[in-house]
């Protein structure tokens, strides 16, 4: 049984977009219908005009991915809407995008889903880490279609076998090293920010991380916490670190880590933003950005933010497969937080919880947006992160020890702090490793005691 639906995208811009970044969408899908609404947002991210959509629901076609009737509907819609491009929602293989290629209008460019995602994480790549991380990405999905190339090849014993194009067998050699380097450069890379959270930890920070899909809300939630100071501006700063979090209507508008110190009433927190989930990426794209992905699995706390305006069904789908994501490496917490309830109707909001109370036990519900429920997800962060120890530290008065006092406000809570003629009193709480060094520093201090 097969099934379709064919729309032409209107005309009139005032200044018309360039042909080869006018597209048609197309999507195959086995059973019920296909929805474009992603594809359609990571072809406007990428910076294509939907121009046309068409869709079928049939089972692959070895050679087309579609039939070879509705290859012939995707042509005439091409030519109708002088598409200078075809996005297909599917993973094409190399040999299905040549034969569709081959029934298109000269020099209409086939693109399918991960090639499409790969392009707007090199527009979005600005510091090196991500850039590494894309050319990573763009090698991996290579490497099989050289060493498809070289199969045949061999097999044929004909150069440009299928119309693919002569093959050179160092070419896959040459792929192998170039993702042998990265690698190398990125573990260099992970490391030196492994160290630099370490660091963070010493000074007293916790640190949480947002994670979710993309268009869930997260820099828009980042900003809403985020305090008005920014972090670690210094000549030292992280290369990832920027001073806003943009909340544009778009999907990936950055690749990089985006880090700000949050507004709390006890913690010092560091919030860090990273590159939303999206739907259906292969095994090799998600290695290939596990470099980014390592400021959520070593995060103290991790928020992992959901668009509540969406169907229940489409919320299940996304929490169990972020679920799936951040449990298999991450040890660390994770509070659900339900955004844009602003846009839910009476009642709604009781409604999802309640369905989805077996994956999301006790989610907290918020719109960054409006700013409502944000005051009791400050309050949930502070619970969930890693207990503080209480201390309290009898000091004598003098120089060094008024350095240590304020070095504990910088570092901890202070709940109380007195002074007598000759001494200082100093209750506070904070990180374990802090308290230590806190006694540590109030031992050298004579004469000095802690009770």
């Amino acid at each position: 049984m097969t099934g379709s639906v064919e729309r032409a995208g209107a005309d009139g811009n005032a200044e018309p977009v360039p042909k080869e970044r006018r597209a048609v969408v197309a999507k195959r899908v086995d059973s019920g219908d296909a929805d474009l609404a992603e594809i359609t947002q990571l072809a406007a991210a990428a910076g294509y005009e939907v121009v046309g959509e068409l869709t079928q629901t049939r089972t692959e076609d070895a050679a087309f991915m579609f039939g070879e009737g509705k290859v012939a509907e995707l042509r005439d819609l091409v030519r109708r809407t002088d598409a200078g491009a075809v996005i297909v929602d599917n993973d094409v293989g190399p040999y299905q995008t040549f034969n569709i290629g081959g029934e298109l209008p000269e020099g209409v460019e086939v693109i399918d889903r991960f090639t499409l995602i790969l392009e707007i994480f090199g527009q979005r790549a600005n510091t090196r880490k991500a850039q590494l991380q894309v050319e990573l990405a763009e090698l991996r999905y290579e490497l099989p279609r050289a060493e498809a190339k070289a199969s045949l090849a061999k097999r044929d014993e004909r150069p440009g076998f299928m119309g693919l194009g002569e093959y050179d067998e160092s070419v896959e050699r040459d792929i192998k090293r170039q993702i042998s380097e990265i690698r190398d450069e990125l573990e260099s890379i992970a490391a030196k920010e492994e160290a630099r959270r370490e660091q963070r930890r010493d000074s007293g920070f916790d640190l949480v991380a947002l994670a979710g899909y993309t268009n869930a809300g997260k820099s828009t939630l980042m900003r809403r916490l985020a305090a008005e100071i920014d972090v670690d501006e210094n000549a030292d700063r992280h290369p990832d670190l920027d001073t806003t979090a943009e909340s544009q209507d778009m999907l990936f508008t950055t690749l990089g880590t985006t880090t700000r110190r949050a507004e709390m009433e006890k913690r010092d927190v560091l919030l860090t933003d990273t590159v939303g989930f999206i739907a259906d990426l292969p095994h090799w794209l998600v290695e290939s950005f596990e470099s980014t992905l390592d400021s959520v699995y070593r995060a103290d706390l991790v928020l992992l933010v959901v668009d509540a305006s969406e169907p229940v069904e489409d919320m299940r789908e996304k929490l169990v497969t972020s679920h799936d994501t951040l449990y298999e490496r991450n040890e660390a917490p994770v509070v659900t937080v339900f955004n844009k309830i602003d846009r839910l109707a009476p009642g709604e909001l009781a409604d999802k919880r309640g369905a989805l109370s077996g994956i999301a036990p006790d989610p907290v519900a918020v719109s960054a947006k409006t700013g409502a429920g944000v005051a009791e997800l400050r309050d949930r962060v502070e619970d969930e992160l890693p207990d503080w120890e209480r201390e309290r530290l009898v000091l004598p008065v003098s120089d060094e020890a008024m350095s240590l006092v304020s070095w504990i406000h910088d570092h901890g809570h202070v709940d109380e702090e007195s002074y007598a003629s000759d001494q200082v009193t100093v209750d506070f709480e904070a990180k374990p490793s802090i308290v230590a060094r806190a006694r540590s520093k109030a031992a050298s201090l004579a004469p000095a005691e802690s009770t």
